[in-house]
Formats: C-alpha cells, structure tokens, sequence
C-alpha cells in the first residue's frame, strides 16, 4: 500500500478558509419546524459564553416563544428603504460590517432583497459577512436548495422561487437538521403557531400534507447527509486518513478484462438504485494494457460506456503496481463502503503463473470493505482465448542486443587478466540492463540468454566449450541466467512505466496546447482545424469535423489528412450523430459497421459539428483514448460555443446600434424637420389669406421667417445628404488655395437669421496663407460650428472666430459663452446623433452638425477638437486644423 499523505488540494481549501467566518446552517424540510428558535437557542448559548452576538435580521412571524428568545440579544436596526410606495425595512450590511461582532444572526438565508441594495439576495451578503471573519448563524429550508427545486415542485406543486446555490451548502462548516415528525408539524400548523389562522386550511390541504412533509423530511435529511459525508472525506483527505469510514454507504465497481463486464455493471446500477446511494465505475490500466486482446479491450469500453450512460461516475486509474492495490488505495481514498468485481474467465494452470487474480487480491486485502464478486450463470463457459506473446519482432532490436553482448564480451576478455572470473558476470548484466532499457523486455531477454551462451563459452572451464566441469561454476552460471532475466525484467517494466508516464506527459501537453490554441482562435474555422489536427495528434487517428451543409446532412469542413467525401455506411453513422446527438459509429451501440466513430460537439442542448475518428489499423478506441477525446470534445464545443455567442454579440451590437441610430433619426425628422416647416406653413398661410389686411412690415417679418426656416430647413436636409456622403465614402473634397477670412465671412453672412441675437467677431490675420480645400465644404463646417454655439450661447452673448498660422497648418477656432461641455463627453459630441444632456442642457438640433464637421475636416486631413473657452470650464471653443497651401 503507497504511503498516506495529506492531499494538496484539502488542505488548500482548509487555508483558503482562514481568515474567514465560520458558517452554520439550520437545515429543515419546511417552514416551522424550529429553525430559527434553534438558532436563537444556540446564540444564547454562545453569549453565555462571552462571545459577542448580533441579531442582524431574525424573524419571528408573530411566535411569542421565539420573540422571548430575543431578550438580552444585541438586535441589529435593519434599514428602511422605501420600494413601490411602501416602506420596508432590510438588514443593514454597512452598519453589520461596521459593528463587526464575534457572531451575526441571519434569518432566511433564501431571501430576495429589495431591488437597488448592494445585492440581490441575501446569501450574497452572508458570503460578504464571512469574508469579513464574522461568524454566521442562518436557517434554510430544503426546498431552496437549487438543485432540489423541480424535485420540490414536483412533490409539493408548488414552484418555491427564491433558491440558494448548493456551493453554499458546501461552503458551510456546520449544518444542522432540525426535523419535526409529520403529525407534530401539523398540530403546530393548526394551532395557529406556523400561520394566521385563515391560512391554515388552505396550507394544510396544499403544501402541508402529510404526503408532501414526509418526502421533503427525506430529502431534508439526505441534504444533510450529504454535507456531512463530504465534511468527513474532506477530513480524510486532509489528515492522511486510509478509511474507509462506513459513515455513508458508496459503491465501486471494478471493471476489467472480464466476460461479465456488462452484467456488473448493471448489478452495480441496481444495487446503488435500491439503496439509493452514490457509485462510481472505474478501469485499471497499466503498462501492458496495450496487451489485451482486441476483444476483450472492446468489451471493457463498452461496459464503460455503459456505466457512463447509466449515471455512474467513470474514473481510469493508470497502476504503478499491483491492479488490486490500486483498486483498493482508490476506494479507501473515495470512502467506499462496497466494491463490486466480476468473477474473471477460467484459465489453466499454466496461464495462471505469473498473473493476478484482482478478484482473489480485493477480496484478501480488502478485509475492511464489503466485497462481490459477480458472476453470469447464464452464460455458457466458453474456452478462453489464445492470448499471443506480444513479441518484439523489430530485428534491428535483437541486432543491437548482439552488438551490446560482442561489446560486453570483448570489454570482459580485456579484463579476464585483470579480474576473477566471478566478477566478469557483472560486465555482462550490465549489458543486459542496458538492453531493456534501451530495447524492451524481449530484446533483453534474448541478450541474457546470449551473454549466459557467452560467458559459459568464454569464461568457464573449460574454455571455448560449452561443458562445465566445476560445480561451483555451474551454480554461478544458473545464478547469472536467473539474475541476468530478473534484472532485464525490472529494468523493462521501468522502462515501459517511464515511457507510459512520457506519452501521459505528451497526452497532456497536446491537451493543454489545443486549450490555448481553440481559446485564442477567432474563427468557427479555426477552431476546427485545430481540434482535427490536435486529436489526430493525440491518438495517432484520421480525423474529420463535419457540419451541416446546404441541405441540413453534415458535411466535411475539415479533416486530416485531407478527404472530401465518406464511404456511404460511414456518411450514415454521422448523419446519425447529428441528427440524434449520440454517438455513432464504431465502437458503439449504432451502426458499428462504420469504420469512423463520429460524436457530436457542443453545450448541452445545443449541437454545433460532430468529430469522426477512425484509425488505420481498424481498431476500437481505448478507454484511456476516450477520455482524452471527450475532453478535447467538450474544449472544441466551448470554443464554438464561445465564437457563436461573440458574433450573437456583434449583431446585438450592431442591431442596437442600429436600432438607436434609427431612433434618433426618426426623432430628428418627426421634431427639427417638422418645426421650421410648421413656421413655413403658418407664415405662408397667414400671407395667402385674404381675410387679413396685414401691415407692409409684417408681410416683410412673414416673408423673413419663410426664409430663414427655409434655410435652416436646408441646411438640416444638407446635413442629412452630407452624413450619407461621409458614410458611403462618396465625399472627395476639391481642393483649391482658398481664404479663411472669405470662407468664414460667407458663412456668417449665410447664418445672419440664426446670428442676429449674437455679437459676431472674427478675428482672422490678413496676412494668414492661404488653405488648401474644398470651399464649400469648409464653409459648411464653419456653419455648424456657429449654428451650434448660436444655441447653446445666450442671447447678446458673443460669438468669436479667430485663426493662426501653426506650423504647416492653419488654426481656425470658434468659441462662444455657453454653459460648456462636460469633460467626459468632449469626445463624443462629434458621434452621430450624440447630444450633450448635462451641461449644455437640450435644444432643438439633429445631433449631426459636429459629426458632419468631424468628417469633413477628417477628409482634408485636418483635425477637430473641442475645449472649454474659459478656465472655469464654461464655454466651449472648437478648433480645427486645415493644411496650408504651401509653394511645394
């Protein structure tokens, strides 16, 4: 038996423990039963004893005995916080953590918090207390454990919606049940101490029946049990602790090269069912189990299979030694109550030497577990097969193994002078462990007969005979023979284990560099290349990945080496696992003929491809080879999985953003079209009517506002054509050497209307170069710049225009007196239909003048920036850069 020490990760999860609060959970089946009066006693209990308690939130549904509990505790003021017009009142985290006592009362440790605290539900803010080393006191009720939850709804018909994960559960270092008897639960109920008193009837006939508390006590209890077996194999595994305890009943089946593999199984499956307990499937594999059969390698990973499918826990177990002990070190570490092994196939004699009986082995070395031993008395004895010596057959072994015993026979005859005879033996076995390591067992083998041939040729009188003459000699060449065979044995075990832990190492690289590889790819593609490629790799296979093609039949997307079709049988195994989402193919129960083992890749619920295999030699997949697979398997669905939800993503990204864009140009149309057309129309209407005698002036104030709304309706539809322009990329300036004072000047004189409650300066050089643009295109960012300032500046405010010479560029600013733009959106006010809600306040506009100036200056090569005007932060100047018409 290996030596026991404690496991690494039991005692990581006891150190990530330190520091933290302790956690007991009253545990019952319903509401009640005395969990919180429980809790209260304990409290009491634990203040006696000097430790400082807070009652945080307890309650007591109106239960004078458990109110009387309370006297004497610290109680906690819980928070107020005002929810759909009503007051509620929450427990306090903040004020919990501020008071930090020794232990904290949290009642319900289900319950939803009110919307808009720091978290949802109150578990969460129990985990918040432990990290801060509190110790916690908290209740809970089966039914909101979340794995319970449909089994809950379908005992009882009622939904519970408040639920706790289970890492919760397992999180806690204490749980305790607190179990009521069915009856003495309902007399509590009908004498008012549960409910109000016109709820009773209906709790009684509904949740409270007799049938639905004795179901929920059960799952109650088994909850408990379960929290309290894995507390106490965690103990085991932390204190080198061998077991096994029979504190819970667990089941092992054993599987191996046996002909009743599959009715162990069963049994094992039958038996966990009527005792309703855990059970757990394992295999043994070793160095030599590459020497097993075909047949019998085939029936033990069917019989794996199989206990995968009927919910068994599957684990394969690599011997460094006996398979017995292995099986055993496995149970006791797994605190196995019962382990089930299948009766193995007769054998004669002969076949017997040398061979472990793991049956006869378990059975004697396992005194402290309940062993059986199943055997199939329907099946007929069938004779065993003939098992053939995996020989090596390489010649270039044995070749190497002659050249090593003539180089250890000439190194001895060199040192016949020198040596006694005796000694010269130890030349010739160190040829032989050089053999078996280099070359194997058989090679070895064959070396040590030959060096037994040499030395008795070579060595023993007398010489260059094979006779022996000298009794003593002939002992020493019967002990050479046998140590030289015994030391090559040992050295090629050690080399077969040092080669198996090798292609574990290679196993596991390939694995850890097809997890990097499939987690950095981009692609559905790529993802699939790699996963054809690694698992090629990895199990020395053909490898193909199909998806669905035009018509719904998966097709060939990638494959290794390179294919385009499949044999018909083959093309019917995947249109199988696609369909169904099984696995199909070779090697399992559908359509076997196949050559390829195709399974299906994706999440659950949710098939994305299916992975063939199949290799060259036709033989069936290993167990070790199949759980290596399905591990791959399950990366490649993630990856997929992952680049499906990221381009889910980026469509949901560029709906929504779509979507607002369209919102805001429907806004901008239905609001700042409409209101200078509004104007246009009643302006227009009251000079058609012949009715009113209207004034000379106010035919010409009538004639002004039909003008500037239609201009400022033209410059909307003008921003409007620009936008698209700049985003169809059909906007190519023409650039001339123009003047920024005319194309400023043009600009004012065209936004008079807008302008005229704002004093105008420019202030541009006369000696400024000359810019190299398109005139018109400037000019029309020169006027939504002033167009915005003239709506965010107040009225009389004034309005500056200036520009300079910056190096190989001119500088042309525009800043008024407004109330200025927040820092964090100085940026975004050039996005499309971006506009400033702070700050600046809301006013009528598109939000597209700034992005259309953006795009135009970004077209001649310039550059658009907003600041504020003053250093108090208020205004706004925004400055552009044009590239100067220079002589080159």
């Amino acid at each position: 038996m290996t030596e026991l020490r404690p496991e690494p990760d039991a005692l990581l999860a006891q150190a990530e423990r330190e520091g933290r609060g302790r956690l007991k959970i009253f545990l019952g089946a319903a509401p009640g039963v005395g969990k919180t009066y429980a809790m209260l006693e304990a409290a009491r209990r634990r203040a006696a004893e000097g430790v400082d308690v807070v009652a945080a939130v307890v309650e007591t549904h109106g239960r004078a005995e458990t109110e009387a509990l309370l006297q004497g505790l610290d109680l906690l003021p819980k928070r107020a916080q005002f929810y759909r017009e009503r007051i509620l009142h929450e427990m306090d985290l903040d004020a919990l953590l501020e008071r930090r006592p020794q232990l904290a009362l949290i009642d319900e440790l289900a319950h939803s918090n009110i919307p808009g605290s720091r978290h949802d539900k109150r578990w969460q803010d129990v985990e918040e207390v432990l990290a801060a080393g509190i110790d916690v006191l908290t209740t809970l009720n089966v039914q909101h454990l979340e794995t319970l939850n449909d089994r809950v709804a379908r005992i009882s018909g009622v939904r519970v919606r408040e639920t706790v994960p289970d890492a919760v559960l397992a999180r806690a270092d204490e749980v305790e049940l607190i179990d009521l008897p069915t009856e003495e639960l309902i007399e509590r109920l009908r004498a008012g101490k549960v409910y109000v008193q016109d709820q009773i009837a209906r709790a009684v006939q509904n949740f409270f029946s007799k049938g639905n508390l004795t179901a929920l006590r059960e799952l109650a209890m088994r909850a408990a049990a379960d929290r309290v077996d894995a507390q106490l194999r965690e103990h085991m595994r932390a204190n080198a602790i061998g077991g096994p305890w029979p504190a819970q009943e667990r089941i092992l089946v054993a599987l191996t090269a046996s002909p009743v593999a599959r009715t162990l199984v069963r049994t094992a499956k039958r038996m966990a069912d009527r005792a309703r307990v855990e059970w757990v499937a394992v295999t043994v594999t070793s160095t030599h189990a590459d020497r097993l059969p075909e047949a019998d390698a085939e029936a033990l990973a069917q019989a794996l299979r199989l206990a995968e499918r009927l919910g068994a826990e599957v684990a394969t177990l690599t011997a460094a030694g006996p398979v017995a002990d292995e099986i055993l070190d496995y149970a006791r570490r797994r605190n196995v109550s019962r382990i089930l092994l299948g009766r193995p196939r007769p054998r004669p004699w002969w076949r017997r030497i040398g061979r472990q009986n793991v049956a006869r082995a378990v059975t004697e070395a396992g005194r402290d577990f309940e062993v059986t031993v199943v055997s199939d008395p329907q099946r007929t004895p069938t004779p065993p097969a003939v098992r053939h010596w995996s020989v090596d057959r390489d010649p270039r072994a044995y070749a190497k193994a002659t050249l090593t015993v003539i180089a250890a026979s000439l190194l001895a005859l060199s040192a016949d002078r020198i040596f006694p005879v005796t000694s010269l033996s130890l030349i010739f076995m160190t040829g032989v462990i050089v053999v078996a390591v280099r070359q194997g067992l058989w090679p070895s083998l064959y070396a040590s007969c030959l060096s037994f041939l040499t030395y008795n040729f070579f060595f023993t009188d007398p010489r260059n005979t094979f006779l022996v003459i000298r009794q003593d000699q002939i002992m020493t060449l019967l002990l050479f023979l046998i140590a030289s065979g015994l030391t090559g044995n040992l050295a090629a075990r050690l080399r077969d284990r040092a080669l198996a832990q090798r292609d574990i190492a290679m196993r596991t690289n390939l694995l850890y560099d097809f997890a990097r590889q499939v987690a950095g790819a981009g692609s559905a593609v790529e993802v699939l290349r790699a996963a054809a490629t690694h698992v090629g790799a990895a199990l020395g296979c053909d490898t193909v990945v199909m998806r669905p093609g035009p018509l719904g039949r998966p097709v060939i997307e990638v494959a290794e080496p390179p294919r385009d079709t499949l044999a018909l049988r083959d093309a019917s195994a995947a249109d199988y696992a696609w369909t169904r989402g099984e696995e199909a193919g070779r090697g399992s129960g559908t359509l076997p003929a196949s050559d390829w083992l195709f399974l299906p890749v994706g999440t659950e619920g949710r098939r994305l491809a299916i992975l063939g295999i199949a290799y060259p030699d036709g033989r069936s997949l290993a167990p070790m080879d199949r759980r290596l697979l399905d591990a791959m398997t399950d990366q490649t669905g993630i990856a997929l999985e992952r680049i499906a939800l990221q381009a889910d993503l980026e469509q949901a990204l560029v709906t929504s953003e779509a979507e607002r864009l369209r919102a805001a140009l429907l806004s901008s149309v239905s609001h700042d079209l409409r209101t200078p057309l509004v104007s246009i129309i009643g302006a227009a209407s009251s000079l058609a009517d012949p009715a009113l005698d209207l004034a000379a002036p106010a035919r010409a104030s009538m004639a002004a506002t039909i003008r500037d709304e239609g201009e400022r309706l033209d410059r909307y539809i003008q921003n409007l054509l620009d936008m698209t322009r700049l985003g169809h990329g059909a906007l190519v300036p023409k650039c001339v050497p123009a003047d920024l004072r005319e194309i400023a000047g043009s600009a004012r004189h065209r936004l008079r209307g807008a302008l005229r409650d704002h004093r105008v300066e420019v202030a541009v050089p006369d000696d400024l170069p000359q810019v190299l643009v398109d005139p018109l295109l400037i000019e029309q960012v020169v006027m939504n710049l002033l167009d915005n300032a003239a709506k965010y500046a107040p009225e009389g405010s004034r309005i500056d225009v200036t520009a300079r010479v910056d190096g190989a560029r001119a500088e042309l600013s525009v800043g008024d007196d407004g109330p200025g733009i927040p820092p964090d959106a100085r940026c975004r006010v050039f996005d499309m239909f971006y506009r400033v809600a702070e700050g600046d306040g809301q006013r009528a506009g598109t939000g597209l003048g700034l992005a259309i100036a953006r795009g135009i200056v970004e077209a001649h090569g310039g550059t658009i920036a907003a600041h504020p005007a003053r250093a108090d932060g208020r205004g706004t100047r925004i400055t552009l850069t044009l590239p100067l018409d220079t002589p080159a």
